[in-house]
């Protein structure tokens, strides 16, 4: 279990940026790794639960994807998975090619969709990896419920019809990805997108895609510097 270490911390620190961020306020909100076929690294609610933004590596347990302890005593001494485990199984078993799954509660986002406005591709240098994404489009699971069945997970996994990210109203948002840093800062894409587009909405701007011609001017930066670097940056955010 020596190299399940640091991934225990990696998805914890993971939290703590969601928290810091303002995309998991609260105790709601959980990570997940996939370990192997079967098995991930998942936030799980402890006895000492304050929330996200003090996430430990002890909240971090090895669990099936049926939510049955992944190791003996995995989830002793209080331990329970999220409601919305199945959230995380099937987002994992239909997308083989991503690792991670980060599920968050973003107010921004939410009154963005309640509000009508999509997530749009508005931006242009400010957000490089942003624009791209939400050029991709990003879609709306229109039911605002607690995705703890297998039913509803797939419900929602069907809505994602193959992007990243979806929106999930009166709820918050879904984000997958290669590694818990992209699937973590792609959230946290979407919610700056939305938090602007609350912002141009309320000085009575209307929101306009970014032109062709400026997109086709924008380069790609390479992972290097959208995922590393900016993960760093997280990092440090919450270290300072």
């Amino acid at each position: 279990m020596s190299e399940i270490a640091p991934l225990r911390e990696q998805i914890s620190a993971a939290c703590r940026v969601l928290a810091a961020r303002g995309l998991a306020d609260g105790i709601l909100g959980h990570i997940s790794l996939r370990v192997d076929t079967d098995r991930i690294l998942v936030r799980c609610r402890g006895p000492r639960e304050r929330g996200l933004a003090w996430t430990e590596p002890a909240d971090i347990r090895l669990v099936r994807l049926d939510g049955s302890p992944g190791t003996p005593g995995e989830l002793d001494g209080g331990y329970s998975v999220p409601n919305e485990l199945p959230l995380h199984a099937e987002v994992l078993r239909a997308r083989p090619d991503d690792q991670a799954v980060v599920h968050a509660h973003p107010p921004r986002v939410v009154a963005a969709d309640l509000a009508g406005i999509e997530v749009r591709p508005i931006l242009g240098a400010f957000d490089i990896p942003g624009l791209r994404l939400a050029q991709g489009g990003v879609p709306v699971y229109p039911r605002g419920v607690l995705v703890r069945s297998t039913d509803l997970a797939l419900e929602m996994v069907e809505a994602m019809v193959g992007r990243p990210v979806v929106v999930l109203r009166a709820h918050g948002l879904t984000s997958a990805g290669a590694s818990v840093e992209q699937a973590v800062l792609q959230a946290i894409s979407v919610n700056t997108i939305c938090d602007l587009a609350l912002t141009v909405a309320d000085a009575g701007g209307a929101l306009v895609d970014l032109p062709e011609r400026d997109i086709a001017e924008l380069p790609d930066l390479g992972v290097a510097f959208n995922n590393a670097t900016a993960w760093r940056h997280e990092l440090a955010r919450i270290e300072a």
